[in-house]
């Protein structure tokens, strides 16, 4: 079985991440323990893990909003901590961060929230901005009257739309995703996956996707890390991550759900095959 990007991934594996050694400690509790993880150019890699394993305190970690106990993070071949505050600020805009419930600001119609960012880092006039503004979010799928909404006239479908939009508004190499399609029905979730990949594609992003979406990371990813004890316990492609023996990981994916999505992308690929 094929997923979109691998024959790119398994031909010029260059990270464009790398997590060595990373420690999170929040007093006595311990997160992350001697973690290492790449991430590769081109790739939408895909985070799982059970709860409490620290998958959003992994990516926080990455983008700086977390700094780490000890261990190293290296994007674009550059330690992070090692950069001065105009180098990393410089960095850190080659990220865009989707958060979990989207954050955008609710006194600020769609058009003013993604903007924003373009006003305060790229000196563009208010006018300017609003109209690239519209053009991240027809990029989204969202309709053009969208774009005088406010967050709270959305449905949730709009609302992660809306906060991709923003997360693409200052053209970024990395996108990161905090469980994108939390909270949408099957149909919506089903065409937002369809949707992260088709602008890796178009744009040539790299993404790092946190999910506990079974489907998400069938049909979109590239590769699956799983966090377990602290650490990475295996990252690699789904079928080979789904054959580890660790009881968490049998559980996820051969459990009803994980035969259910395994299942329906097999079904599909043999579809793509026919055709």
């Amino acid at each position: 079985m094929s997923h979109a990007g691998d024959e790119a991934i398994d031909n010029q594996p260059s990270s464009i991440i790398e997590v060595r050694g990373l420690c999170n400690r929040f007093g006595r509790h311990v997160v992350h323990e001697n973690l290492d993880l790449d991430l590769y150019k081109g790739e939408i890699l895909g985070v799982v893990g059970g709860s409490g394993t620290g998958k959003s305190v992994l990516l926080r970690s990455i983008v700086g909003l977390n700094r780490p106990s000890a261990g190293s993070i290296r994007v674009f071949g550059k330690d992070l901590d090692e950069l001065s505050d105009v180098q990393r600020s410089e960095t850190e805009q080659r990220f865009g961060v989707l958060f979990q419930r989207g954050a955008l600001f609710t006194s600020l119609n769609l058009v003013q929230n993604i903007a924003l960012p373009l006003i305060e880092h790229c000196d563009l006039s208010r006018s300017d901005a609003e109209e690239l503004a519209r053009m991240k979010l027809a990029l989204t799928g969202l309709p053009a009257d969208s774009a005088l909404k406010y967050p709270s006239e959305l449905s949730g479908g709009m609302v992660k739309r809306a906060a991709l939009a923003r997360s693409l508004a200052m053209d970024p190499e990395i996108l990161f995703l905090d469980e994108p399609t939390a909270g949408l029905d099957p149909i919506g979730a089903a065409a937002f996956d369809r949707l992260i990949v088709t602008l890796r594609d178009a744009l040539g992003l790299t993404v790092f996707l946190v999910t506990h979406d079974l489907d998400t990371l069938y049909t979109s990813c590239n590769r699956v890390a799983v966090l377990s004890q602290k650490k990475v316990l295996v990252a690699d492609h789904i079928e080979k991550v789904a054959k580890t023996d660790d009881p968490w990981v049998q559980e996820y994916f051969h459990g009803p759900r994980g035969r259910a999505a395994s299942y329906a992308f097999r079904a599909q690929d043999q579809s793509r095959l026919r055709e």
